[in-house]
């Protein structure tokens, strides 16, 4: 009998028709995998291997718009989730209320009902999820988990509101900081006295990265009922990846470091980014269909020869995606594997990537504003790993360094920023200026004119707090009419060390201000006509922000995990709730 090994995950759940979704799983062997609806939706889908691992993505079907059905997991007839005597709710799918194409505006007849108000939207976001906490919650130096108690609360408690999707926002598993347990499996399989010591070094390694993040039973359960966005950071692969291109050509030169990065673009594919495509992109994805084919459904070749030139060539694969829920538009960006990391022609994503972003970012909004309709959506959210508006002194310390790595002070002056930039991890837009300046002006554009949407959020982690700032657009020629902001929110369960506290308090206040414009001065920075001042934060402990996002208005709330002094375990508390008045 075929076992459950991972998963189920819900994923993709289509806001367009909603009656379709795709359920992801893993199995101990090759199987038929089914998932059965109560309200008699399912689909079937077999088993495709990679590395000794075997996968399915199940379409489901014949879901009811804006209904909410309890499913079961099958493997060869055999259920096998929800597991026996669980402790939570039956995992269910939820569909949207109303499809996207049904939306006030494009109905033509006069004699037509009024159509219903808008259904809220509700967008869950965070990052950098250290995922193996001690035996003893209570005594986690990290502090509770926020994916963990946004499970129980859900489970739990009734009328809890749940996000309509979850936007994981990069580390979802650390593959440079294991856990102990993750260590002693790793030296009972290896010498860790060698490189790459106590780190992951191949497939089959990650492979238990996600087994420990995933089999967690709050996150497993909230997986599989909750669908989810997710894009890499850089601790999906190893800490300051492609930071430069000398970090690239000395991690190229090491021994272990092929091995390393093929698994990890490998694994990531298998995990992360299948769930992330509807069920169009993935009829028209060639290297999902040849995978499936492959003989005795093993594609592992096939897929370590795309990492390969996926790690190659920056504009070979594309990893950013684009989500549509309703009105409001998701476009994941990812910024990492698509880098130009050349000295002088340095970019946080390649041309190709940009010009895709524009593409979707732009489309339909011509059409739109000459027809004197509202545009394509209300709400734009880019979801960038990576904050795009940083506390002023990091910015312009980022800045610094990018003009100096590029020779504006000499080489040793480039030789000891490349230095700082490695160790202290200078590697944001900030740090890619051309980048920074590319996509302000994208943001710029799409707020403008009448199909303008409401609000334009950047989604973002990775600094360990989180944070709200404005851009100041005084000084810009054409000043949007869109309200834009920065929304950073991390770590959902990671240690923050009174440095990392010090240093972003620092970095917002005056004296870093007037310190950061030294460096800028130093570098012969050119200074942006882009100003910004954090309206909130910074806030700093286990956390999940969530827009809930409404015809054209957005309310933020920022939710943080604390330890519940009665005794009872973990609890969300509201740290931060506001809206934004319609635009």
């Amino acid at each position: 009998m075929a076992g459950l090994r991972l998963g189920p995950l819900l994923r993709h759940v289509d806001w367009e028709t909603g009656t379709s979704a795709t359920v992801w799983i893993e199995a101990d062997r090759p199987c038929e995998a089914e998932v059965r609806c109560a309200d008699g939706a399912g689909g079937a889908a077999r088993t495709w291997s990679v590395a000794g691992h075997h996968y399915a993505l199940i379409p489901v079907t014949g879901l009811r718009p804006g209904g909410e059905t309890a499913y079961r997991v099958l493997l060869d007839g055999e259920q096998v989730w929800p597991l026996p005597d669980s402790r939570f709710p039956d995992s269910t799918i939820r569909t949207p209320a109303r499809p996207s194409a049904d939306v006030p505006g494009t109905v033509t007849d006069p004699d037509a009902a009024p159509a219903p108000a808008p259904a809220a939207v509700r967008v869950a976001f965070g990052s950098c999820r250290w995922a193996a906490p001690p035996a003893d919650a209570s005594a986690d130096p990290m502090g509770p988990d926020a994916l963990d108690t946004l499970a129980q609360t859900l489970a739990h408690t009734p009328g809890a509101e749940r996000p309509d999707v979850l936007v994981l926002l990069g580390d979802q598993v650390y593959a440079d900081e294991t856990s102990e347990e993750t260590r002693r499996w790793l030296a009972a399989r290896r010498d860790v006295t060698q490189p790459p010591w106590q780190q992951v070094a191949d497939y089959e390694e990650y492979t238990r990265l996600y087994y420990e993040s995933w089999l967690d039973p709050e996150v497993r359960w909230l997986l599989s009922t909750v669908p989810s966005c997710m894009i890499f950071d850089d601790h999906d692969v190893i800490d300051d990846w492609n930071t430069s291109e000398a970090w690239q050509r000395e991690m190229r030169a090491t021994p272990w470091w092929r091995e390393r990065i093929l698994s990890g673009l490998m694994s990531y594919w298998v995990h992360q980014h299948l769930g992330n495509l509807s069920p169009a992109e993935l009829a028209a994805d060639e290297l999902y269909a040849a995978v499936r084919a492959a003989p005795e459904g093993d594609g592992t070749d096939l897929l370590r020869e795309f990492a390969a030139r996926a790690d190659a060539d920056p504009t070979y694969a594309r990893w950013s995606y684009r989500r549509d829920f309703g009105r409001v538009r998701l476009l994941m960006v990812d910024t990492r594997a698509a880098r130009v990391l050349e000295e002088g022609a340095r970019a946080m994503v390649a041309e190709p990537e940009l010009a895709w972003l524009r593409e979707q970012a732009l489309e339909g909004t011509d059409s739109y504003a000459t027809s004197g309709r509202a545009g394509p959506y209300d709400h734009l959210l880019i979801g960038t790993s990576l904050p795009w508006l940083l506390p002023h002194f990091i910015h312009d310390v980022e800045a610094w360094n990018a003009s100096v790595c590029r020779g504006k002070r000499g080489p040793r002056w480039a030789r000891i920023a490349e230095d700082l930039r490695q160790r202290g991890d200078l590697e944001h837009w900030a740090a890619f200026p051309a980048s920074f300046d590319a996509l302000t002006e994208l943001i710029a554009k799409v707020g403008g004119g009448p199909a303008a949407p409401a609000t334009i959020s950047v989604l973002s982690g990775d600094v360990h707090h989180a944070y709200v700032a404005e851009p100041d657009w005084s000084r810009w020629p054409q000043p949007p009419d869109s309200q834009v902001r920065q929304l950073t929110c991390s770590p959902v369960h990671n240690r923050t060390y009174a440095s990392i506290r010090l240093g972003f308090r620092f970095g917002w206040s005056r004296a870093g201000r007037r310190l950061g414009r030294v460096f800028a001065r130093h570098g012969r920075v050119t200074p942006s006509r882009l100003d910004w001042r954090k309206t909130g934060g910074p806030w700093f402990g286990n956390q999940l922000m969530t827009l809930t996002l409404r015809g054209r208005s957005a309310r933020l709330r920022l939710d943080q995990a604390r330890t519940d002094p009665s005794g009872g375990g973990a609890r969300l508390v509201t740290a931060l709730e506001t809206d934004w008045p319609e635009g």
